[in-house]
Order: structure tokens, then C-alpha cells, then sequence
């Protein structure tokens, strides 16, 4: 049988009035008390506070964090790679357009990255550049020959790996250079701006964003579009280029400050000229082949 002072039993209240009559069995809460606690409420029922409870964020992690100790991961594990991958849709979009459509006095790192460069546009720009340069040489190809009954078509797989093999070398290679030249200059000259190497591939991987749509004109049989597309191309992602490494490289002297907006300048056309030579250098539909007729000696006499 319950007993009277049972905090758990069930009691009916006749009148609504008599809630608010203090009781010594019951618990009453205020809510202008501000020093109350949820532990107060649970104890009165009986219950203990655990300790772990009072602070569950309270460890090792957070307290390294807060005394601004915590320990980075090494670039060499998948941890490191995984805050750059961690970015929101619209901040990749604004990245792209802002590498297509340069404008002047505007830094690419400083308006879009903002301290936080992101490998995950850059590794999808390069892979759909691979893909789309891969696809469009074999399409032009059976463009060229089409019509031709001596010409039989066979995909070319081996364009995608020479095409990756290109790309991904430039969008890493080359800004592995340029980020130890800027490294190397700005210990000599203490007012130089660096830059990291994350966000240096940043850069590079979203400047080559504007040679997707270039490459898919290259389908059309026409070689002053092809070029012309090529000249479009290189002026948008070399302005980005020169613009956003500019503020790093004008203070030091000039001869540096030259070599090195060629030497960016250079490398980003070799890549797109190259492209165009090795997979689109198909002769044009009007020139044919020209047979020359075999003749046949049979005893002495030819037929």
C-alpha cells in the first residue's frame, strides 16, 4: 500500500485553487528564480547528479582547443583533406563565376576563398575538363571522318588518360612551384604577400573552369572558332591568375615580378594550346585522301 508522503501517487485536487497553496510534500518551482537548476529538481525526487552529467563537454578535445593547443592532423591522412572538401553549393557556384568573369582590382583569394580554400571544385572542374577534352577529340574525330566508307571509328580511351595525366600534373605541379617561389621571395622581402599552397591549387583549379564550355566549341569544324574560343579562354583565366598573384609579387624587383607573370602566362597557354594541337589537329573535311593506283607486272607486262 502507497504511503501518504509517496511523491509519486496520484492525488485529485477539487478545487483549482488549492494548487497554489503551499504544501510540504510538494516541490514548487518559481520562475523568476534564476538560480534554480534542473540537479535541484532531480534531487528532490531522489535522484543524484552524476558528475560526467555537470559538463559533458568538459575532455581533452575542448580543453586543448580552448587553451589553443589542439593538434592539426598531418597532411598525409584523409582527416587533413576533409575540411576542404567540407563547402556549401552556392560557395563553389560564386567561385566559378568569379573565375569566368574577372574583374579588375579584385583578388580571387580575397573576395571568394576568404581563408577558407576548398579542393572540392577544383578536383570536379579538373575531372569534367579530363572527360569533356577526352569526349569532344573523339566526336570531332568522327566528325572529320564521317561520311568516309574506308574510315572505321574506335573510341580513343587513352585521350582520358593523357588528359588527366596533363591536367592534374598542371592544376598541382605548377602551383607547387609558384608557392615555393612566393615562399622563397617573401623571406627575402619581409612586406611580400604569401599565400598558402591550398590556396594557391584553390586558384588554379578553378581558373581552368572556363575551358569547359571552350573545349565543347571545339567540336565545330571550324578552326577560327577554335582559336578564337582558345584567345577567350586565356584572357579570362589568365587575368585571374595575374590578378589574384599580383599583390604578391609587385613589391618585389622587377625582373622577378616579369619572369614570373610570363612564366604563369606561358604555362596556362602551353596547357590550352596543347590541348587544342594534340586533340583536335584532325585535317579539315575538304582535304581527301588522294589514291594512288597500284599497278600489277605479271611476266614482263604490266596491268
Amino acid at each position: 500500500m502507497a504511503s501518504k508522503n509517496d511523491p509519486f501517487e496520484f492525488r485529485d485536487f477539487d478545487e483549482t485553487g488549492d494548487l497554489l497553496i503551499p504544501s510540504n510534500d510538494a516541490v514548487t518551482i518559481s520562475i523568476e528564480d534564476e538560480d534554480l537548476k534542473p540537479k535541484r529538481a532531480r534531487s528532490d525526487v531522489g535522484f543524484t547528479q552524476d558528475a560526467a552529467d555537470e559538463e559533458p563537454l568538459i575532455g581533452d578535445d575542448r580543453e586543448e582547443l580552448l587553451a589553443g593547443k589542439k593538434k592539426s592532423a598531418p597532411f598525409w591522412t584523409f582527416e587533413y583533406y576533409q575540411k576542404f572538401f567540407d563547402i556549401e553549393t552556392h560557395h563553389v557556384k560564386e567561385r566559378i563565376l568569379g573565375s569566368m568573369v574577372p574583374w579588375p582590382g579584385k583578388n580571387f583569394i580575397q573576395v571568394y576563398l576568404r581563408k577558407n580554400p576548398d579542393l572540392y571544385g577544383p578536383f570536379w572542374i579538373c575531372t569534367t575538363l579530363v572527360f569533356v577534352i577526352a569526349i569532344s577529340g573523339n566526336v570531332s574525330n568522327f566528325l572529320v571522318h564521317f561520311g568516309n566508307p574506308d574510315f572505321k571509328y574506335t573510341p580513343e580511351f587513352r585521350k582520358v588518360s593523357i588528359a588527366a595525366t596533363a591536367i592534374f600534373s598542371y592544376a598541382w605541379l605548377v602551383p607547387l612551384g609558384l608557392w615555393g617561389l612566393l615562399l622563397w621571395r617573401s623571406n627575402k622581402i619581409l612586406n611580400l604577400v604569401s599565400y598558402s599552397f591550398m590556396e594557391i591549387v584553390c586558384v588554379y583549379g578553378y581558373s581552368l573552369s572556363v575551358y569547359i564550355p571552350a573545349v565543347v566549341l571545339w567540336i565545330i569544324q571550324y578552326e577560327w572558332l577554335r582559336w578564337l574560343s582558345i584567345a577567350v579562354a586565356l584572357c579570362l583565366s589568365g587575368s585571374v591568375l595575374v590578378m589574384t598573384f599580383w599583390p604578391a609579387l609587385r613589391d618585389d624587383h622587377p625582373k622577378v615580378v616579369i619572369a614570373t607573370v610570363s612564366a604563369i602566362l606561358l604555362l596556362n597557354a602551353l596547357l590550352a594550346v596543347g590541348f587544342k594541337m594534340y586533340f583536335f589537329s584532325q585535317p579539315g573535311p575538304g582535304s581527301v585522301p588522294v589514291s594512288v593506283p597500284v599497278t600489277k607486272t605479271t611476266n614482263g607486262t604490266s596491268s
